[in-house]
């Protein structure tokens, strides 16, 4: 009885003083109740074989005493007390060589396993590496003097005993070796407390990581996205249209190289900050939020902003090489007609000027008149094609045009030019007008060859004008309205034939006069410079040019037909391209909510969707040669579709962008799911509830979705939180809507909605959801247990020294924790102790971590 009080710790029965054998009978069982009461089966043991002496049994009731209170309370990861002290020897030993421990007999024969136990707690007492595999008496009584005089373990082995025996007792080793196990359960303890804390800091460190990488890609990206976007938006004016191909053709090597890289890096910002946030939650830390500016919604917006600078450069571009090919056209009609103009004029003022009439006979003023009549409708005719040179010329002053102020100067030129042409034709005029009163004589028919031959001039010179012309269209049914009037000037040709004839007839009727009455005429028709030669020179030459023209429009008809061709080709590829895109789209919508297999079986299908996807993006390629087929050919507009190249550029990416989104949220299902123990069924159950609620499968509930699927699941969450089991039955779900009316608490359901919600979008997330049910349901590290783990380490004392935490912990993780403590300022402090009780709090609360 004093032994089970000795060795137990508690007070037994107080014993019978008598010296009869009823006595010391009665004392031996008030001994084994005491042992029957704490779980112990006796068999075959009774008291009257102990009172008599009986050495078998008394040692068999020892050997029980020593199992119950020596070795049974020995546990390691949940085994037996034999096979949990047994493990515990291999582990401590294994790093030993010539130590291999497989029992409690002859692994113990040399000595060395138990000079390792001690040497593995306390290398100071035992020099291992002087020991000798053949020298196991030696080695035995090392450890057992080393294990009495420095450890209080008793010595109660026999080195000789064990040495010279082939199979040594089991239970005597095994009860000795259980003194060295609670002779170091201390630092068995500190250990396992040791584990615990590297276990979270190496999650910890990992998240931090993480933290960074984020902040590193996001900041990278946004600095990409800041040095793009003034790109874009530079509207700096090129001077021709090569120029701005050039500017086009390095836009399309934006969008081809540098571009697509940063799509693939937005994305995967996108996952590592979901995957961050999953495995935050996970470890019960809080939730990770980027530093200013850098949020998923801050790169989002710059996103937007981006693609909208694209936009805008992209339609000025194109807008720009309008402008510039219609002021290059624009440039060359005007020096065109700037030119036939001042041919036109060359010797004019000169001819205005003479003072030819004061010397001529009544006949040759009287001609000199006429002819000055014809020059005045001449002057007049050319009164378009001056008005025609200004409208260009304001016109590209308008546009902007970058040569204007040459432009300026020569049509300022011509146009004073034409204003004193105006006032010199009526000076001269009313010379010849003062004149005429004297002369009396006219030749009617040259001044009817001069009236109609000059009109008939001009109209050929306009013609001629007119089938030089230059011009630019860009559809069929331009080019064929320009056909359409070439066709119609060329019926007018017969009728314009006659008048020749008719103007050369009247030239052949002077002739024929002249001839008849023997007059002689010097020189040509007094009244015009026209001459029937000259006439049928233009003639011929406009005659000429019509073939001319006719070649030149139907070259530009089978370009427009062409392009037409490219519009169909382009829109054929678009149409499909469109079409698979937004199949594609809705595809991805159903299979995120349907519940197929495993969610292993999810992800190898979602991830065999992607290759799928994936390989489709040759036709994407395609599209964009004939998109650049398009472009070259300067087609602004098409008729055969409603796609352009940019949505179905946004569109690709966000296909691309939300496979890689939803392989990521079975990603973090899985990872929920095994961090939190939850069954498959559990999920079917979270997804068909979340399903039922998300009416128009927009993969997220707001506010009154959510709280429906959580009251459909037996949530009665009112003011103060309460963590559920998930279920209930019929009849108490009936009574909680009656009781609640189909609501949660207004204060528990805004404090849950903080949880799945941090960020107060209006709507929660499938994974959001599932984190919150695998939170309530289930156990994570806490900052109690971690805090409790230092004070293990720090030997129960309210701090804890960096060489204690060099001594416990690895390397990296001890100068992890020293780097991030604060002093410690308690009243017991010492000079370098370290606060880990603030360390342990901060990571589970609001800190910089």
């Amino acid at each position: 009885m004093l032994l089970l009080e000795v060795i137990s710790g508690e007070r037994l029965p107080k014993p019978e003083r008598g010296k009869m054998r009823v006595h010391k009978i009665n004392n031996v069982n008030k001994a084994l109740d005491f042992i029957a009461s704490k779980g112990v089966k006796l068999v075959s043991i009774g008291a009257e074989e102990i009172v008599d002496g009986n050495a078998k049994m008394t040692l068999g009731m020892i050997w029980t005493i020593i199992l119950r209170f020596a070795i049974q309370d020995i546990s390691v990861e949940e085994t037996s007390a034999k096979e949990g002290l047994l493990l515990w020897c291999q582990r401590k030993t294994a790093p030993y060589k010539n130590v291999n421990v497989q029992n409690f007999h002859i692994s113990w024969k040399d000595g060395l396993a138990f000079n390792a136990l001690i040497h593995r707690h306390r290398p100071d007492l035992i020099d291992y590496d002087s020991l000798r595999k053949d020298d196991p008496i030696t080695n035995l009584n090392n450890a057992f003097e080393v294990a009495e005089k420095h450890l209080d373990i008793p010595k109660m082995l026999d080195a000789e005993d064990i040495v010279n025996t082939a199979r040594p007792d089991e239970k005597a080793i095994m009860t000795y070796v259980s003194s060295f196990y609670h002779a170091f359960s201390g630092a068995q303890k500190a250990e396992t407390a040791a584990n615990r804390i590297c276990k979270v800091l190496a999650v910890n460190q990992e998240n931090e990581q993480m933290m960074e990488d984020y902040e590193k890609l996001a900041s990278d990206l946004l600095e990409w996205i800041r040095r793009t976007i003034p790109w874009l938006e530079n509207r700096t004016q090129e001077k021709t249209v090569n120029d701005m191909q050039a500017k086009q053709e390095d836009f399309r090597d934006y969008r081809r190289v540098h571009k697509p890289p940063k799509v693939q890096e937005k994305c995967q910002l996108e996952i590592s900050f979901n995957t961050l946030q999953t495995k935050l939650r996970l470890s019960n830390r809080p939730a990770f939020m980027p530093s200013e500016g850098r949020m998923v919604s801050d790169i989002n917006t710059a996103w937007h902003n981006l693609e909208g600078a694209e936009k805008g450069y992209e339609e000025w571009i194109l807008s720009e090489i309008r402008r510039l090919e219609r002021l290059e056209h624009l440039a060359e009609k005007f020096h065109q007609k700037a030119a036939i103009h001042e041919s036109w004029t060359d010797g004019k003022e000169a001819m205005l000027t003479q003072k030819d009439y004061e010397t001529s006979t009544l006949s040759e003023v009287k001609a000199l008149l006429r002819k000055h009549e014809a020059f005045e409708s001449d002057l007049a005719a050319h009164q378009d094609r001056v008005e025609q040179i200004a409208a260009i010329a304001q016109e590209l002053n308008e546009l902007d045009y970058y040569d204007a102020a040459s432009v300026n100067a020569r049509c300022s030129k011509i146009c004073d030019q034409w204003d004193n042409l105006g006032a010199l034709t009526h000076s001269r005029k009313d010379s010849l007008e003062r004149t005429e009163k004297q002369l009396e004589s006219i030749d009617e028919l040259y001044l009817e060859y001069a009236k109609r031959a000059a009109p008939f001039n001009n109209w050929m010179e306009g013609a001629m004008e007119d089938l030089q012309d230059m011009f630019i269209v860009h559809n069929i049914d331009e080019i064929q309205g320009l056909i359409t009037a070439h066709e119609q000037f060329k019926e007018t040709l017969p009728e314009a034939n006659k008048e020749r004839e008719a103007i050369q007839s009247i030239q052949a009727e002077v002739q024929k006069i002249a001839q008849s009455n023997g007059i002689k005429l010097s020189g040509g028709n007094p009244y015009t410079s026209i001459t029937p030669q000259s006439i049928d020179n233009k003639w011929e030459k406009a005659m000429a040019m019509v073939p001319q023209r006719d070649k030149a429009l139907q070259e530009e008809l089978n370009k427009q037909n062409s392009n037409d061709t490219l519009r169909a080709t382009f829109a054929t590829q678009a149409n499909a391209v469109g079409a698979y895109i937004q199949a594609k789209m809705e595809e991805i919508g159903r299979i995120s909510i349907e519940m197929n297999g495993t969610l292993e079986d999810q992800l190898t299908h979602l991830r065999e969707y992607q290759q799928n996807i994936m390989s489709y993006m040759p036709e994407i390629n395609k599209l964009e040669a004939d998109h650049q087929h398009i472009q070259e050919a300067l087609i602004f507009d098409n008729k055969y579709t409603s796609y352009t190249m940019e949505h179905l550029r946004v569109g690709w990416e966000q296909l691309l962008t939300t496979i890689a989104r939803t392989i990521n949220e079975v990603e973090n299902q899985i990872l929920t799911r095994d961090a939190k123990g939850i069954s498959q069924e559990q999920l079917y159950e979270y997804r068909a509830s979340f399903n039922h609620f998300d009416k128009n499968h927009s993969g997220a509930l707001n506010n009154e979705e959510f709280k429906a699927c959580l009251i459909s699941l037996g949530y009665d969450v009112e003011n103060d939180k309460q963590k559920r089991s998930g279920q209930m039955v019929s009849d108490d779900f009936r009574a909680l809507l009656i009781s609640t009316g189909n609501s949660l608490g207004d204060s528990e359901f805004n404090r849950i909605m903080g949880l799945v919600d941090p960020n107060s979008t209006g709507s929660v997330t499938f994974q959001a959801f599932i984190d919150f049910m695998s939170r309530e349901t289930t156990d994570t590290d806490t900052a109690d247990q971690v805090i409790a783990s230092f004070k293990i380490l720090a030997g129960d004392k309210n701090y804890i020294t960096a060489d204690e935490l060099r001594r416990e912990l690895p390397p990296d993780q001890a100068e992890y924790c020293i780097a991030r403590m604060a002093p410690y300022s308690g009243p017991d402090a010492v000079p370098g102790a370290l606060d880990y009780m603030s360390f342990s709090t901060a990571l589970y609360g609001e800190s910089d971590l």
